[in-house]
């Protein structure tokens, strides 16, 4: 028979309390178990002595017979020292989706093109100015006088 060690939930709407047990794993969650070992109450404070109590010698006979614990069992077995839980390691997690990745990359892409713009016609501005200051200025043209009218015979 497959046993776990995890949380039956108990307490009212918005006010939880749990009961550490050892239960058959097709057993329902809040329904028949197998032992009560102790009990967990998330609303105290983390250091107070009451948020968690539990029996250590039947946990450890538990876990001596092959119960696994769930993951939040474990963390507080941890906390007591009654098991050692690795940390979990999950690179991938904190990586945005398909979807975010292609919005960043296109528009990394767009600021790419526009500080490519603004550097192409930054250039051209100052070969524009070199050139206008390579080529000899222009004479402005003379005004010719004008001609004098002869009076109509």
């Amino acid at each position: 028979m497959a046993t776990k060690i995890r949380l039956a939930r108990g307490g009212s709407k918005k006010r939880p309390f749990y009961s550490i047990v050892a239960a058959d794993v097709r057993a329902p969650r809040d329904g028949r178990f197998i032992e009560k070992l102790g009990t967990f109450n998330p609303l105290l404070a983390k250091d107070n002595e009451a948020r968690v109590s539990m029996k250590t010698e039947r946990i450890q006979y538990w876990l001596d017979q092959g119960a696994t614990p769930t993951d939040r069992v474990l963390r507080l077995l941890d906390e007591a020292g009654l098991a050692k839980r690795e940390p979990r390691n999950n690179p991938n997690k904190a990586k945005p989706g398909k979807k975010a990745q292609e919005r960043l990359e296109e528009k990394a892409q767009k600021e790419e093109d526009a500080k490519q713009a603004a550097a192409d016609a930054e250039e051209a501005a100052k070969a524009a100015a070199e050139e206008a200051a390579a080529a000899p200025a222009e004479e402005a043209p003379a005004e010719e006088a004008p001609a004098e009218e002869t009076p109509a015979e």
